[in-house]
């Protein structure tokens, strides 16, 4: 098996043959908790693959075929990591998105977006070349939108 250091850094995880072959074919970080933020921050264009438990989510392994063939077809735009169901239970939260699986594209550690769920492929290359040219962005956490008191709800930050 040939991971990269990154990936060789987080712990042993217990991964199904779709997941371990997305690692191999796109060379995926294996991420968790404490390698994460060190990892996105590095430059370039990134894509963090979220990743839920496969019995769980049967889409979680459909994601895990169509990744490196993404991955394959913008050669060296950008860097993969694969984020195991803990870890990316905890780190969801931040990204906003309301559907696994799903992946999250950053630049220089800078959300630029995210696809859940599964798409059609042409709806993934449209989405992919639309947020590597997209420039950063606020992540849209999931939450209760902020208001100001005493302020009309129009002077909200969300």
């Amino acid at each position: 098996m040939n991971l990269s250091t990154d990936a060789m850094a987080a712990p042993a995880v217990a991964l199904h043959p779709l997941l371990l072959r997305l690692v191999q074919e796109t060379g995926a970080a294996l991420l968790d908790a404490e390698t994460f933020e060190a990892w996105v921050e590095q430059p370039g264009a990134a894509m963090v693959v979220f990743v839920e438990d496969p019995e769980r989510y049967k889409e979680t392994l459909d994601l895990a075929v169509i990744v490196p063939e993404l991955h394959a077809s913008r050669p060296g735009r950008f860097r993969v990591a694969l984020l195991p169901p803990t870890p990316a239970r905890a780190l969801a939260k931040r990204y906003g998105f309301a559907r696994w699986p799903a992946f999250v594209m950053l630049r220089d550690g800078r959300y630029l977006g995210a696809v859940d769920g599964l798409r059609d492929w042409d709806v993934y290359l449209g989405e992919l070349d639309r947020l590597l040219a997209a420039p950063p962005s606020r992540p849209p956490t999931i939450g209760i939108p902020v208001t100001v008191a005493g302020q009309p709800e129009s002077a909200s930050c969300h």
